[in-house]
């Protein structure tokens, strides 16, 4: 039986209030394989010296550093957006194998057709300066962006048309259990990495991730795949406390031990 593709990580954001060492010992303490380093807390967009430290770091604990998770939105202009070369230079100071880009602000039923052409300008943008650093580009998969729906991912993966170009998956806050496994079967082939947390409709009812058990073995046969590495990243705990954190990295881990890609 060939070896499970999908290897544990954190998304560090879950931590916002610790500093990047104090989560980098945690998710080592977990014995977690990846951290997904945010570009507003941890490893500020621009902040070169902060990216290179957190790089080596992370590296010298032996953890890999599978995306930057940045809060670049393409297409999207005003106060507080970062640059996009200075978050492509974060990225590439991090050390990371992508960097994380929204797609817009604006969801895919009330975008117009001047958005999506933003939005898919502003990925080409972020995917060709990526490329020149050695980088690729992960959208986030999330509500009130061209990314809300597989059909609307899927069209924009198209549009921009850049080979460094992936999406992230997570489920659909609110969906069905059915909705997030059909949408996860159809993007299946373009999904870098994978967001991981238990609930339904947000934090308020978020829950340990053992009680999501069942679907969450679905989905993760769904996201192995022979020859294709993924990182299942956590993202946020019930409480935010460090004792769910560590209760929920050995249910995932459990869980990937078990979860192998089709022969």
């Amino acid at each position: 039986m060939p070896a499970s593709s999908l290897r544990p990580g954190l998304v560090s954001i879950t931590f916002r209030g610790l500093a990047a060492e104090e989560v980098l010992r945690e998710a080592v303490a977990a014995g977690l394989e990846g951290i997904e380093w945010g570009g507003d807390v941890h490893a500020p967009h621009g902040d070169l010296a902060a990216a290179e430290r957190i790089g080596h770091a992370t590296r010298d604990a032996g953890l890999a550093l599978p995306t930057y998770g940045s809060y670049l939105r393409a297409g999207a202009g005003g106060p507080g957006q970062p640059p996009v070369a200075a978050v492509i230079a974060s990225a590439a100071a991090l050390g990371a194998a992508d960097v994380r880009v929204w797609a817009g602000g604006t969801g895919s039923a009330e975008a117009e057709p001047a958005d999506r052409a933003a939005v898919a300008a502003g990925l080409r943008e972020a995917c060709d300066r990526a490329a020149d650093a050695g980088l690729g580009v992960a959208l986030e998969y999330h509500a009130g962006t061209l990314t809300d729906t597989a059909d609307s991912c899927l069209a924009l993966l198209d549009a921009v048309d850049r080979p460094n170009l992936s999406t992230l998956w997570q489920t659909t806050n609110g969906a069905s259990d059915a909705h997030s496994l059909a949408t996860l079967r159809r993007l299946q082939p373009r999904v870098r990495h994978a967001h991981v947390f238990e609930w339904d409709t947000g934090a308020a009812d978020q829950r340990p991730l053992a009680a999501g058990a069942d679907r969450w073995r679905r989905f993760l046969g769904e996201l192995a795949a022979p020859g294709v590495e993924r990182f299942c990243l956590m993202e946020f705990v019930r409480g935010g406390t460090l004792g769910q954190f560590h209760a929920d990295a050995a249910t995932l881990k459990g869980w990937l031990a078990g979860t192998h890609p089709p022969a």
